[in-house]
């Protein structure tokens, strides 16, 4: 099939807004599936093919398929709606060339709705508006357009009327056709083209006319049929339509209840119509070096030729070039550019879904990576169904495919030719949650190992560390759903019990007075002897993780040979790993070396490391120290609307409002507040917002922590030191 009949499209929207029902209804209209399965029923949807997705009643991973509509493939990808998935539609949008974005027809324009638009803005992807749920009481398909307007800031068209609302939607109007559309049968799959009913022809009239005057605003031939008051042919109108949506000027806006059967149909032909097919989307590619210079050196070839000198690229293979970008064509000859996107790892090995963007793949080919340079063999080339899969011998540009058998990560390009050229990377967000891990039986702690390297390499946003301080392994992701999932998923799919808690806070000890000392140490009963006398002040400055010592020689006259002034340095910096007051790092320390004395025989390298490690451990409880707490900076944006709450959650968080900025009605407020107290934040500050709220989080200082609870983290110290407990897991998952 030619790329000009190929639609690539994704489904997104806010959670619960109808995306996988609106994905099972498309299957079985084109004839995909014999029997339409629902998300909440004991078998679930066919896209939600994860037993976790069918319990929970969630899309938790995005899936592909493809249909065929009106002799058009569709390869069509449902994402999820929660926003601890997000990298999942950030993925499937990076690679598509089209999104339909569903909207309830009760909740309108909802918080992952506004996240998904900006994925959408993000990678220039044309879009379509299905308002759903049309069905359920409360429904206002013209107040949703309005807030799509004024949210989202996209135009957006109204092209179909809804014949009832509630319990009474029957149908809907073609604004274009000026015609009612039913849906008859079981399953609504037999449609039923009448006239417009006489009660609502007006009000389809007053529809029409105000869908014509906004689309004249992007077409002069369309205007001039309006000012002269005659009727535009149908073609003009879907002409004007598909290159308004393409250009990203206008969203389309259709209606219907996916639950209800009803609407579907005419969405896929907006699908169709509307959105562009591979060859109408211009994609771009950085040059490697070589490239570059190929094309200067054709560019002067073809300038001496034509003796035109106008210096413009020139096209070799059909690929424009210019002096670092080149222009990809949907041209099966061309040299092969893919982009792999997503990671799955399975029981027969890895699969690597790839959007191919010129040229062709062909089973058993090598392709190089164009990130490391590395040839790999494209052993195996598979069209997806959910978790279905059907071998292919070739697939051409425009196709989205699953390649078994490479080692690549999420975001490489390949290309037939070695460093032809890489394409641009997609967004990942930070994690802002953490939590600790850890096997319950230690016969599992490789099993464990071997998932969370499983699933890090899967997801992006899914990081795995150790804590050098606490030696925990702490896993971090976009929410507590997220990281739920995944320790779900590893008692399931691994069979090891995890526990899990909140990781450890990395509390410091700093000193707040200074201290003399003169410590002499002295082992000289039989044997090879030890001296060593040092004279000196402990001072106190800033310290940070980064510079959290100072050493100053002022010894003078050989009073300490030279040679041993280095052994009195790294005493003192052995004894900064464990303070005294809880056993945690020492930071803000200032040592000066004033004097001191030695023996000729007895005096080493060792007996002055001694007596330096002795001396910190008798002269820094003189000091005074206190525990200091890690300070988090954190910058929000939320709604003026939740300003109030936010600022007054962050004050009984003992946080430090520093600034609060308004642009528009989004407010950024920045503040410092204890890790300590950052636990649980995301999912918190999501309560607060209704979702609508982000931050960001880094560390920014240390300080000191209030007396009183500096007393209770000791004693807790203390007790879990004496019981020879680490941190408090929970149950395991």
């Amino acid at each position: 099939m030619s790329s000009h009949r190929l639609r690539n499209i994704g489904i997104s929207a806010h959670i619960d807004s109808g995306k996988t029902t609106l994905s099972e209804r498309i299957l079985f209209y084109a004839g995909r599936l014999h029997r339409m399965e629902e998300v909440h029923d004991g078998g679930g949807a066919t896209m939600d093919h994860m037993d976790l997705e069918k319990e929970r009643g969630i899309t938790i991973t995005s899936a592909a398929t493809q249909v065929e509509w009106d002799q058009h493939r569709i390869n069509l990808i449902d994402t999820p709606g929660h926003v601890d998935f997000t990298v999942e539609v950030e993925r499937s949008l990076r690679v598509l060339d089209g999104a339909i974005l569903v909207l309830c027809g009760v909740g309108g324009v909802q918080s992952q709705s506004l996240t998904v638009d900006r994925q959408i803005k993000r990678y220039g992807v044309p879009r379509l508006v299905f308002i759903n749920k049309l069905d359920r009481t409360g429904a206002d398909p013209v107040r949703v357009c309005q807030e799509v307007r004024d949210k989202l800031g996209v135009d957006a068209l109204m092209m179909q009327l809804p014949i009832g609302l509630a319990s009474d939607l029957a149908g809907v109007i073609d604004l274009v056709a000026m015609q009612a559309i039913y849906f008859d049968g079981e399953n609504g799959q037999d449609l039923r083209c009448e006239e417009i009913p006489e009660e609502m022809l007006e009000e389809a009239r007053l529809a029409r006319t105000e869908m014509l005057e906004s689309l004249s605003m992007y077409d002069d031939e369309l205007m001039e049929v309006c000012l002269a008051d005659q009727e535009p042919p149908e073609p003009l109108i879907h002409r004007v339509v598909r290159n308004a949506v393409r250009s990203l000027e206008i969203a389309p806006v259709f209606l219907g209840s996916a639950y209800r059967n009803k609407g579907v149909q005419p969405l896929l032909d907006a699908v169709v119509e509307y959105l562009p097919s591979p060859e109408h989307r211009e994609i771009t590619a950085d040059a490697f070096v070589s490239q570059k210079r190929e094309a200067a050196a054709a560019d002067k070839t073809a300038d001496e030729t034509d003796g035109d000198g106008t210096g413009e690229s020139s096209e070799q293979d059909g690929t424009a070039v210019d002096d670092s970008r080149i222009v990809l064509t949907s041209d099966p000859g061309d040299p092969l550019v893919a982009m792999t996107f997503k990671i799955v790892d399975d029981a027969f090995g890895q699969l690597t879904f790839t959007r191919i963007y010129q040229g062709t793949m062909e089973r058993g080919e090598i392709y190089f990576n164009q990130r490391t340079g590395r040839k790999e063999r494209f052993s195996r080339i598979f069209r997806m169904h959910a978790d279905k899969r059907e071998e292919v011998e070739r697939a051409t540009a425009g196709d989205i495919v699953a390649v078994m058998g490479i080692e690549a990560a999420s975001g490489d390009t390949y290309a037939s030719e070695r460093e032809y050229c890489t394409l641009e990377g997609m967004f990942v967000p930070e994690p802002v949650i953490g939590i600790a891990v850890r096997a319950r039986d230690r016969v599992d702690e490789d099993r464990l190992t071997k998932a969370l390297q499983r699933f890090r390499r899967e997801d992006p946003t899914f990081r795995v560390m150790t804590d050098p301080e606490t030696k925990e392994i702490v896993i971090a992701g976009m929410g507590e759903l997220h990281l739920s999932v995944y320790l779900e998923r590893i008692r399931r799919e691994y069979k090891v019990g995890v526990e899990s808690g909140a990781p450890k806070v990395a509390y410091r000890e700093s000193p707040t007075r200074a201290a003399e000392f003169n410590y002499k140490h002295r082992k000289q009963t039989g044997g090879s002897g030890q001296y060593a006398h040092i004279i000196g002040r402990l001072e106190v400055f800033a310290g940070t993780d980064t510079d959290p010592f100072e050493f100053e020689d002022n010894v003078v006259g050989g009073r300490i040979p030279r040679q041993f002034i280095p052994s009195v340095e790294k005493g003192f910096r052995q004894c900064l790993e464990q303070g005294p007051v809880a056993r945690f790092p020492v930071i803000g320390v200032r040592v000066e070396l004033d004097d001191g004395s030695y023996h000729d025989v007895d005096s080493s390298d060792k007996a002055f490391q001694t007596a330096a490690a002795a001396c910190f451990r008798e002269n820094f409880r003189k000091m005074k120290p206190v525990l200091l707490e890690p300070i988090m900076s954190i910058e929000i944006e939320c709604p003026r609307s939740f300003q109030g709450s936010i600022s007054g959650d962050l004050n009984s968080r003992r946080g430090l409002i520093g600034s609060s900025n308004m642009v528009d009605d989004v407010v950024t407020i920045q503040a410092q507040v204890p890790l300590s107290e950052t636990f649980g934040y995301a999912t918190d500050l999501r309560s607060l917002s209704q979702g609508q709220a982000t931050f960001t989080m880094e560390l920014h200082s240390y300080r000191r922590v209030p007396t009183k609870l500096q007393e209770e983290i000791v004693a807790d110290r203390r007790e879990a030191q004496q019981s020879g407990a680490g941190i408090q897991y929970s149950a395991s998952v």
